[in-house]
């Protein structure tokens, strides 16, 4: 059972609002994460080497002296809001202040991992316009103040305080006149079992029985094999399974619901997280066909959203996720809910000209490209196939590109670039056709965005 909240003690400022400081447990828990850090990187080799007793020793002083510097860290961190500026203060010999101010508010996001959640904690993590990561982890306050401080910002930022996750009765807030819940709708609830069979129909899962197989004849024929052996060759195997674990631990209890502006989204098991994506802030949507899901009919669908840190890297993957597994008939719900009017199993796909067929043997016939009311799709992919859905709102620049082959065959590919980096490639179309895409791509973009102007930044809550 969680501990009752405890409240972060103020620190007297030279004026103004005061200086708060992390929940007094967040020494606890920075230390619980080094400690997993440590055994890791010590691994199996050392307890080889140094033996068992000298080994737990290592972990033990090296977890007590993080504990220790995370103390430290504790005592000299606070935070306060001044103005239109989020004000963190960190650090003993260097000193350092890092003011975001809040007109560049990009998102707020409460995340509660495994060991927030056993003790009442929250984690508050912000993005900024432009940033390359995520600005100032306020890491870790109370799951009231988390959202409490979360509804401030936002009402600051000029926008209001979404009610993704409600504060407990009769907890403190920090904001006057929050905004009323929203009432949305839930569009869909992934199941849980059929988010298990999706990850173990991926390679990595099917790969599990071979690679123990091969443990045990290597112990069966040799049986010198030591302990630590067989426990480094099985902490490979778990290494090549840290992906789908990580997928349904993520996706677990995966919520989809779509209020008058946005998509909300509830995920996690071992970390839980809200999140709020303004339909107008979307980039595109990508549908994936992975081969081995073509036998329960099964695919997924992703996001890309302007303004998120972590494009490509590990933070993409906690931030692209529509649909972790779906039907055809559930996909085209989320689809038409996220791009109004567009039906993925209703798109019809031109594929490229058939002397084309020398570029793609096999994949030619799953090329392909459609113009709609609202959107430019391609398809494409042999074994893993894919559909790009990028509005024409979204559409910033167009590209015409003809390789020296596709000179002689006379074609070329036209690239439609959204905001976020992400390109819709029409591969391989008739010269004129693909200079005639080129165009009405950019004249339906210019109009789709008169039409409908962007209204600003995302918020992910």
């Amino acid at each position: 059972m969680a501990p009752p909240p405890v409240a972060t003690p103020p620190v007297a400022t030279a004026g103004g609002e005061p200086r708060r400081r992390l929940h007094p447990l967040s020494p606890l828990l920075h230390g619980a994460r080094a400690l997993v850090v440590i055994v890791a990187a010590l691994s199996w080799s050392s307890l080889r080497e140094f033996g068992l007793g000298w080994f737990a020793l290592a972990v033990l002083v090296l977890a007590f002296g993080a504990t220790i510097w995370s103390l430290i860290s504790w005592a000299n961190t606070g935070y306060h809001v001044v103005g239109h500026e989020l004000r963190v203060y960190e650090g003993l010999l260097w000193r350092r202040t890092r003011a975001i101010p809040l007109e560049r508010l990009q998102s707020v996001e409460v995340v509660r991992p495994l060991l927030a959640q056993l003790t009442g904690l929250a984690e508050l993590r912000l993005e900024v316009v432009g940033g390359g990561k995520t600005e100032a982890p306020l890491a870790f306050l109370s799951v009231a103040d988390a959202v409490a401080l979360r509804d401030r910002l936002l009402a600051i930022a000029g926008r209001s305080a979404p009610a993704a996750e409600a504060a407990p009765a009769g907890s403190p807030s920090l904001v006057e006149g929050a905004a009323p819940p929203r009432v949305s709708d839930e569009l869909l609830a992934v199941s849980n079992r059929d988010l298990v069979i999706s990850q173990l129909l991926t390679p990595q899962a099917i790969s599990l029985p071979i690679g123990v197989a091969f443990v045990v004849l290597q112990f069966g024929f040799d049986p010198s094999w030591s302990f630590i052996g067989v426990a480094s060759t099985l902490t490979a195997i778990a290494g090549v399974l840290l992906q789908p674990v990580r997928r349904v631990l993520s996706d677990w209890n995966f919520r989809l619901a779509r209020d008058a502006s946005a998509l909300r989204l509830r995920f996690g098991l071992t970390e839980t997280r809200a999140q709020t994506v303004p339909v107008h802030r979307v980039q595109g949507v990508t549908a994936t066909w992975p081969l081995l899901w073509r036998t329960h009919n099964w695919l997924r669908l992703t996001l890309d959203v302007a303004g998120v840190a972590g494009e490509g890297g590990a933070n993409r993957a906690e931030t692209d996720r529509l649909l972790p597994v779906g039907t055809p008939e559930e996909a085209d719900v989320v689809a038409a809910a996220v791009l109004p009017g567009v039906l993925l199993g209703a798109l019809v796909f031109a594929p490229p000209p058939p002397r084309t067929r020398w570029f793609h043997p096999l994949a030619r016939p799953k090329l392909g490209v459609t113009l709609t009311d609202r959107v430019v799709a391609t398809r494409e992919g042999l074994l893993t196939r894919t559909v790009l859905m990028l509005p024409y709102a979204r559409i910033q620049s167009v590209r015409v590109v003809q390789g020296p082959l596709q000179r002689l065959l006379g074609v070329a590919t036209v690239y439609a670039d959204s905001a976020r980096g992400r390109s819709a490639a029409l591969r391989d179309r008739d010269l004129a056709e693909a200079w005639w895409l080129a165009g009405e791509l950019a004249e339906r973009g210019r109009a789709a965005r008169l039409a409908a102007p962007d209204r600003g930044p995302s918020v992910r809550v």
